[in-house]
């Protein structure tokens, strides 16, 4: 069962690691929605940075002046978006392999400050069923919960 946890836990540490790699290491806390339902593979990544809460694609929002410009080109951050989503895809086949279930959701937040790592996990149906949502709202929504309870 160790081997596991092991994997699985690597594969998590592995989303961190690209998110903050993405800002160079420079961020308070980073925050990564990962979505697996009925076919469906979605991912979405965002930062408290300076005590502001930003999407991947405004990290640049929350420096402040004379801080170094982070590199937020389309190019970068699919490749951040790819990397988690084939994490995903490891993550479904190590719960194929020992038999265990596979959770639609995962919120996973990590604080660069004091090395805590936090997640949370669902396993029942969260937006395939709705007939508006879908997994971007769902990441929205979280978005907006972080930031307006500074989580």
């Amino acid at each position: 069962m160790k081997e596991f946890e092991e994997r699985f836990s690597e594969l998590q540490s592995d989303m961190i690691s690209i998110c903050m790699e993405y800002v160079e290491d420079r961020a308070d806390k980073v925050y990564v929605y990962a979505s697996r339902e009925e076919g469906i593979i979605s991912s979405r990544f965002f930062y408290c940075i300076n005590n502001k809460y930003v999407e991947c694609h405004k990290v640049n929002d929350a420096l402040e002046d004379g801080d170094e410009r982070y590199d937020v080109s389309p190019k970068r951050m699919l490749m951040v978006l790819r990397i988690i989503c084939e994490d995903i895809e490891k993550i479904e086949e190590l719960c194929k392999e020992y038999e265990r279930d596979m959770p639609t959701e995962m919120k996973l937040i990590y604080d660069n400050k004091s090395g805590r790592f936090k997640a949370e996990y669902k396993y029942d149906l969260v937006y395939t069923h709705d007939e508006i949502k879908t997994a971007d709202h769902i990441a929205d929504e979280w978005f907006e919960e972080i930031k307006n309870n500074n989580l």
